[in-house]
């Protein structure tokens, strides 16, 4: 991150803008869907009518002396923020309060009957148990008779498109080398990306994948790293999931058990992959980490030391989905032609994004790119999800 940022980080106290939008209608909607998923308590109720009132009317208010994790939090900025709006905090830091105090008023770190319910779990199993789901996993046959460069990028566009992974899965032999495969990607770093993974000797490397939603996916991203697994571009992986439910769909641990049951019982190739990504956490070749910092308000640029080795002894770590973007670069309103190499230049070794466009954060476009994006739609493209990016910094 530059000493000096010079883009202004994003608030939510604009009125018509995607931050607000977020903090005074896509926050009370999501306490309503949680509210209908579960038949909660009464004193669950009180809680969450007390959260919607002060979420977007009241102050962000201190956590009880007990919490469980009131010291992270402290460290966090609670202290520099308890008495002021949610609106005008940075987003990221009132996004992430939001569903820190969700799951304190459903009694999800409570020790009742409730400890440990994922309120946003009816969700994730629907998108992971629909036909669309179904859909993309059989395609996965057809995959497996294509040559291994082509199945390692259509790999790797499921994982960027997340929900749209049929885009990736269902290339046809001519598509797959065709640059309109993937419509909307706006900066194109992948064979960068092939180039890192491929710096090593067969079997030695290690990625980290930071991941973002359950479901859909993460679905992908596991097949991602069963292929590069399989294929020998790395002899180790390791799963950065969320420590807690976060942002409705992230993925946790509990969502990449549910990813490979579903994979396991999918049969055909999605099967086969199932049972390799088992076999592989059960050896250690692949590992899932919950760091605290995964759920912090705040940008990677303030990780502690522990993460920072992690990082800086893989191959290469890829981070994928919207938030994790934001918290890569910073989440700033940048010129999107800041150049993504600057923004990242505090990470501690190679780092990719993969990320469809969801919020005004970007960096790393090039001038005329940018000047087509606006042209043809305003600025409608920085938050449609219709775009994507695979963007690398290589430390080289």
């Amino acid at each position: 991150m530059p000493d000096t940022p010079s883009a202004p980080l994003l608030l939510g106290n604009q009125p018509g803008s995607f931050p607000h939008s977020v903090l005074a209608e896509r926050h009370p909607a999501i306490i309503k869907q949680v509210r209908e998923a579960f038949p909660y308590e009464p004193g669950q109720h009180r809680a969450l009518d007390e959260l919607l009132a002060n979420c977007t009317k009241g102050e962000i208010e201190p956590l009880p002396a007990d919490a469980h994790d009131r010291d992270h939090w402290e460290t966090w900025g609670l202290g520099e923020y308890t008495g002021r709006s949610w609106f005008d905090v940075p987003w990221l830091w009132s996004e992430s309060w939001f569903y820190r105090s969700l799951l304190q008023a459903v009694g999800y770190f409570g020790t009742g009957p409730w400890q440990g319910i994922d309120p946003f779990r009816p969700f994730k199993l629907a998108e992971l148990d629909s036909g669309e789901t179904d859909e993309e996993l059989a395609a996965l046959d057809d995959l497996a008779g294509r040559p291994a460069a082509e199945q390692a990028q259509a790999l790797l566009h499921g994982s960027l498109w997340g929900n749209r992974a049929d885009l990736g899965f269902r290339l046809s032999a001519a598509g797959a080398r065709d640059a309109d495969a993937a419509p909307g990607l706006v900066a194109d770093d992948s064979d960068r990306l092939w180039s890192l993974l491929d710096t090593t000797a067969p079997g030695a490397g290690t990625l980290c994948l930071v991941a973002d939603n359950a479901g859909r996916e993460l679905v992908p991203d596991l097949l991602l790293v069963a292929h590069l697994l399989q294929s020998g571009r790395i002899g180790r992986a390791v799963l950065h999931v969320k420590p807690y439910p976060y942002y409705v769909s992230d993925a946790t641990t509990a969502d990449v058990v549910d990813a490979l049951r579903r994979l396991t019982g999918a049969g055909g190739a999605a099967a086969a992959y199932g049972r390799q990504l088992w076999a592989a956490l059960a050896e250690g070749r692949l590992t899932l980490r919950a760091h605290p910092f995964s759920g912090a308000p705040l940008p990677y640029a303030e990780m502690p030391g522990g993460l920072r080795a992690d990082f800086a002894a893989a191959t290469l770590t890829i981070v994928k989905g919207d938030l994790n973007y934001r918290r890569l670069v910073g989440d700033r309103l940048w010129a999107p032609t800041t150049p993504f190499a600057d923004v990242t230049a505090y990470f501690p070794g190679p780092v990719a994004a993969l990320r469809t466009l969801k919020s005004d954060v970007i960096t790393g476009l090039d001038a005329r790119t940018e000047a087509a994006l606006v042209a043809a739609e305003d600025q409608r493209w920085r938050t449609s999800g219709t775009h994507a990016l695979i963007q690398v910094r290589d430390n080289r």
